[in-house]
C-alpha cells in the first residue's frame, strides 16, 4: 500500500481513506474505513473516463453485477454511486495477497491447497452463473487470499449471459493467458458463456500447482494463438487432479464440465477452510491484517472549486499544492534518461527514506581473472549509482562486495555469507565454471539470484537447479558461442572444416563440437571431429588427422587459453593457412603468448562486447571511463557493460514488482526476472519458457590482429563485413 498524495480526498461518501491500494489510468483503489470501523477497498474512477456514456455505464453493471453475488467466496458490496460525478464503489477489504503475489513470493502451491482454493473459487462461479452472470475475468490477479479461504474480486467485465456486449466490436475480453479461446476469438457475445469462466479457472489452477501459465508467457499474440490453436503445458500438474485440468480447458465449451461439477471434483467448499494455506502465508495476512489496524487517519483535507472546467480533463485541486502526472516510459533504460535527476523530492520539504535493496558482486578481484572481475564490479557500481541518481526513483540500490579470488572454496564461503543477509536480492560475478558450480547451490537454496555474465556452465552439470533456477547466465548457451567462427566459414563458402575436440575441456567439447556439427550440416558444410586427449598436450596427431581431410577450416572446441594456443601453433607448423577459430574461454594473454605469430588471424565468438567499439555504447564508454579515471582511449573492461545492463535489468525487475503492489523479495524478484525482457546498452536480456536465454544471436566475434584482439561487431555483422571485403579485394586485383 502507498500513502495518500495531497492531491486525494480525505473521505469519499464517509468512508475515511487511509492509503492507495494501486492505481491504473481509469482510476484510483483506496484503503478506506467505514463508519464502524471496519477496512474497505474503495474504487474511484475518474471524472474524465465517468464523462463517457459508454464507460459510466459498464461501471453501473459492474456495481448491480457485485451486488446481484452473494455467496461466501466473493467480496461483497458495502456501497456505489454510479452516477456520482467521479463514481464510486466500495467493497470489503481482504487484507490477504492475491493469488498471483502468493505465487510470486512462494511458488507453486501444494496441491491441497489448489484443490481448496479450486473449490471455494468453483462455488463462486456456481453463485455468479446462478445469477445468470459470467465473470469473464478469472484470473491470479482476481484471486484474493484470506485465512478462511479466497475470495473472488472485480465485475468489471462481468455481464448477464446472452447480452449484448459493451466493448468495441472485435475486442478481446478478459486477460491473455488465463481467457477461453472463444474470448480470444473475439467472435461475439453469444460464445463467451458460464463454460469461459470454466476454462480460465482451469488456467489459475494449472498456474497455482506450477507457477507457470499453462499457455506460456510474451507477447499478447502468441499468447492468444496457444491459447487457440494448442495443448496447454500441463507436464507440471499432478496427475491426481491432471484429468479435471484437462477437461477444464477443452478448447469446445461443450466439452468442459460445469463450475458445480468442478467443485464437487474437488471436494466441498462449504467445510471450514482450516489450515489450507501453506506455511508464510497465514502470517502475511495476520501481519497485514495488523497493519491496517494500526493505521492513523491522515489529517482531512479541503476540495475547492478551480472555476468553470477547461475542457474533459476537469480536476480538483487541494490547497497548498497538486498532483503531478507522471507517464510510463517503456523500460527502465527509457525511464532514466527522460527523469529528471537530484536526489530530493521536489516538495519543498525533505524526502522520504527510501527502501535500500542491495546487489552482491561474488567475483575474482585477486586471482588469475581479475580482470574479468574488475570489470563487472565497476560495471555493477556505475549501474548502481545511475540509477541512484533519478530524484524519482522508487528505492535505492546499494552494492556489497565479495572477492572469491577465482578459488571455488572462497566462492562457497561467499555465497553463504550474501545467502544469509537478506538485504542482498541478487549477486553477480563469477569469473570461471568452478566458482560458479561451488555457489550455485547455496544461492538455489537461498532463492537468490545468481547472475553469470563471464562463465557458462553446460546444466547437466547442475541438476539442483534444473527446475526453476535462481540461476541466471545472461548470455547465450556457451557452446552456441561456435557461431563466431562457423558462420565465417559458411558465408567464406567452405564445404569442408574440422573440430579439435578438447577432452580436457570435459562435456563443454562435446557440445560445442556437436553444436557446429549441426550448424555446419545445416548448410550443408561437411564437418569431421578430431579428439585430443585430456592427459596429452600433442596436437599433432588430431591437426594431421583434421587436415588430411581437406578442411577449409579448423574450430578448436576446448576451454584451456594454454592449450588453444599449442593447438595454434601445431596448425601453423603443419603449414595450414585457412580459417582459424575458438570460443571466448580461450581469448586471454596466455593464450597470444604461447600461440605467438601462430594466433594471428583467429575469430574467436564471444557473448561480450568492446563497448568502446560499439556506436550504441557511447555514453556507456564516456561515463565509463570518467568514472573509473580512464583515458580517453583507454579499452573499457572486460564484461564491464553487460555487468551493467544486467544490474539494471535487475533494477527493472525490481520496480515492476512496486508498480504491481508486489514485494520486493528475493523469489519474486527471481520469477520476475525469468518473464523479463530488458533492452540492455548493446543487446537484449532475456528467456524463454524452457528457461533458456533466448537471443542466441547474440554472439560476438574478435579478430586477432597484430597480436591483439579486435572487435568486429555481432557475428552476422562480421561475416557480411568480411564478404563485402573479401569481394572488394577481388574486384581490386579484377582491375
Amino acid at each position: 500500500m502507498q500513502p495518500l498524495r495531497k492531491a486525494d480526498p480525505s473521505a469519499i461518501a464517509g468512508y475515511r481513506l487511509l492509503g492507495r491500494l494501486g492505481a491504473g489510468g481509469m482510476g484510483v483503489v483506496y484503503l478506506a474505513r467505514s463508519a464502524g470501523g471496519a477496512p474497505v477497498a474503495l474504487k474511484l474512477i475518474r471524472a474524465e473516463h465517468a464523462a463517457d456514456p459508454g464507460f459510466r455505464e459498464r461501471f453501473r453493471r459492474e456495481a448491480l453485477a457485485a451486488e446481484r453475488i452473494t455467496g461466501r467466496w466473493v467480496v461483497r458490496v458495502l456501497g456505489s454511486d454510479p452516477e456520482a460525478r467521479e463514481p464510486w464503489l466500495a467493497t470489503e477489504y481482504v487484507p490477504g495477497p492475491s493469488l498471483a503475489e502468493a505465487v510470486g513470493l512462494h511458488g507453486a502451491l501444494p496441491e491441497p491447497t489448489v484443490r481448496a482454493l479450486g473449490a471455494r473459487l468453483a462455488a463462486a462461479l456456481v453463485d455468479m452463473h446462478a445469477a445468470g452472470l459470467v465473470h469473464r475475468d478469472v484470473k491470479p490477479g482476481n484471486v484474493l487470499l484470506a485465512l478462511d479461504g479466497p475470495r473472488l474480486i472485480d465485475f468489471g467485465i462481468a455481464r448477464s449471459a446472452g447480452a449484448t456486449a459493451l466493448t468495441a466490436t472485435d475486442a478481446m475480453i478478459g486477460t491473455p493467458g488465463f481467457l477461453a479461446p472463444e474470448q480470444a476469438r473475439a467472435a461475439g457475445a453469444g460464445e463467451v458463456g458460464p463454460a469461459s469462466d470454466v476454462f480460465s479457472l482451469g488456467c489459475v489452477l494449472a498456474y497455482a500447482l506450477t507457477g507457470e501459465r499453462p499457455f506460456g508467457t510474451g507477447g499478447v499474440a502468441a499468447v492468444v494463438y496457444r491459447t487457440v490453436h494448442e495443448a496447454p503445458d500441463l507436464t507440471e500438474v499432478p496427475d491426481t487432479i491432471l484429468p479435471l485440468v484437462e477437461a477444464c480447458l477443452a478448447k469446445d465449451p461443450a466439452d468442459r464440465p460445469t463450475a458445480a461439477e468442478v467443485r464437487a471434483a474437488l471436494g466441498e467448499a462449504g467445510n471450514p477452510a482450516g489450515d489450507w494455506l501453506p506455511p508464510g502465508l497465514p502470517a502475511l495476512i495476520a501481519q497485514r491484517s495488523s497493519r491496517v489496524l494500526d493505521l492513523p487517519v491522515p489529517e482531512p483535507t479541503m476540495l475547492v472549486d478551480t472555476g468553470p472546467p477547461q475542457g474533459p480533463s476537469r480536476r480538483r485541486l487541494l490547497i497548498g499544492g497538486s498532483a503531478a502526472a507522471v507517464a510510463g516510459a517503456g523500460g527502465l533504460t527509457a525511464w532514466l534518461l527522460t527523469r529528471p535527476t537530484g536526489t530530493g523530492a521536489a516538495t519543498g520539504g525533505p524526502p522520504r527514506p527510501r527502501t535500500t535493496y542491495t546487489i552482491g558482486v561474488q567475483t575474482d578481484l585477486s586471482g588469475a581473472r581479475k580482470d574479468a572481475g574488475r570489470g563487472q564490479e565497476r560495471g555493477v557500481r556505475l549501474a548502481v549509482e545511475t540509477f541512484n541518481a533519478r530524484a524519482d526513483r522508487p528505492f535505492d540500490l546499494a552494492v556489497q562486495v565479495r572477492d572469491d579470488a577465482g578459488d571455488p572454496r572462497r566462492a562457497a564461503a561467499a555465497a553463504e555469507a550474501f545467502g544469509k543477509d537478506r538485504s542482498v536480492l541478487a549477486v553477480l560475478g563469477p569469473t570461471t565454471p568452478e566458482v560458479a558450480l561451488a555457489a550455485v547451490g547455496t544461492y538455489q537454496r537461498n532463492a537468490l539470484v545468481y547472475a553469470s555474465v563471464a562463465t557458462g556452465i553446460d546444466f547437466d552439470r547442475i541438476p539442483q537447479v534444473a527446475h526453476k533456477p535462481s540461476y541466471f547466465e545472461m548470455r547465450p548457451l556457451h557452446d552456441m558461442l561456435q557461431l563466431g567462427f562457423s558462420t565465417m566459414a559458411i558465408v567464406r563458402k567452405h564445404r569442408k572444416v574440422a573440430v579439435v575436440e578438447d577432452q580436457a575441456a570435459g562435456t563443454y567439447a562435446w557440445y560445442a563440437a556437436k553444436s557446429a556439427e549441426d550448424t555446419f550440416a545445416g548448410a550443408q558444410v561437411t564437418a569431421t571431429r578430431h579428439r585430443v586427449a585430456a592427459g596429452t598436450e600433442d596436437f599433432g596427431p588430431a591437426v594431421r588427422a583434421a587436415l588430411a581431410t581437406g578442411a577449409e577450416g579448423v574450430l578448436y572446441a576446448g576451454l584451456s587459453p594454454r592449450r588453444a594456443g599449442l593447438c595454434a601453433r601445431e596448425l601453423r607448423a603443419q603449414g595450414f593457412k585457412g580459417l582459424c577459430g575458438g570460443v571466448e574461454y580461450v581469448l586471454e594473454p596466455e593464450f597470444l603468448k604461447v600461440a605467438g605469430p601462430a594466433a594471428e588471424g583467429w575469430f574467436i565468438g564471444t557473448s561480450y562486447v568492446d563497448p568502446a567499439l560499439t556506436p550504441a555504447a557511447k555514453a556507456f564508454t564516456a561515463a565509463y571511463r570518467k568514472r573509473w579515471g580512464l583515458s580517453g582511449s583507454a579499452p573499457v573492461d572486460r564484461y564491464a557493460v553487460e555487468a551493467y545492463d544486467v544490474t539494471l535489468a535487475g533494477a527493472e525487475a525490481m520496480r515492476l514488482l512496486v508498480r504491481d503492489g508486489l514485494a520486493v523479495e528475493r523469489g519474486a524478484l527471481t520469477r520476475r526476472l525469468r518473464e523479463l525482457t530488458y533492452q540492455g546498452v548493446v543487446k537484449k536480456y532475456g528467456f524463454d519458457k524452457a528457461n533458456t536465454f533466448k537471443f542466441l544471436d547474440q554472439v560476438f566475434v574478435h579478430r586477432i590482429e597484430r597480436g591483439a584482439p579486435r572487435f568486429l561487431g555481432g557475428f552476422m555483422k562480421a561475416t557480411q563485413d568480411d564478404k563485402a571485403a573479401r569481394q572488394a579485394r577481388e574486384t581490386e586485383k579484377g582491375t
